[in-house]
C-alpha cells in the first residue's frame, strides 16, 4: 500500500510511504515549491526508466548476457500534456562486453517492461473517495 502525508517541511513537500520505503514529492520553485524533491512528473518518468533497466537486466540475468549495469537518461516533452500528449524519451546506454546481437536482443525487450506497457497500452481508470 502507498501512503501519502504532507510533510511538516516545505510548502507543498509530501512524504511517500510504500512498505517499508519513504521518499518525498516537491515542485519546483516556478510554481512555488521549494524543489526539495522530485515532483511527480519526475517519479512517474523514473518509475519507467527503473523498470526498464530491472527489466532487461533481469533478461539478460537469465540469457547469460554480460550486462554489468544500464544508465537511463529520460527526456520528457510534457508539451502538449494538457491536450492528452506526453512524450519520453530514453537513452539507454549498456555497460558490459557485449555484443551487438546482444544489445539488439535487450532492445527488442524494452515494451515488455510492465511500466511501459502500461504507460503506452493501458486505459487507466482512478477512483477516488474522500474520509471525514
Amino acid at each position: 500500500m502507498i501512503s501519502l502525508q504532507k510533510d511538516q517541511t516545505g510548502i507543498y513537500r509530501q512524504r511517500i510511504s510504500v512498505n517499508s520505503h519513504e521518499f518525498f514529492a516537491d515542485v519546483g520553485t516556478d510554481v512555488g515549491g521549494e524543489n526539495s524533491a522530485p515532483d511527480p512528473h519526475d517519479l512517474l518518468d523514473s518509475s519507467l526508466a527503473a523498470c526498464t533497466a530491472i527489466t532487461l537486466t533481469m533478461f539478460a540475468k537469465r540469457r547469460g548476457i554480460p550486462l554489468e549495469s544500464i544508465n537511463i537518461d529520460v527526456a520528457r516533452d510534457s508539451s502538449k500534456e494538457k491536450s492528452g500528449e506526453y512524450n519520453l524519451a530514453l537513452n539507454i546506454h549498456f555497460v558490459g562486453s557485449l555484443s551487438d546481437e546482444q544489445k539488439q536482443q535487450l532492445l527488442g525487450i524494452i515494451e515488455k517492461c510492465p511500466i511501459h506497457k502500461l504507460l503506452s497500452h493501458a486505459s487507466i481508470n482512478i477512483t477516488t473517495q474522500h474520509q471525514s
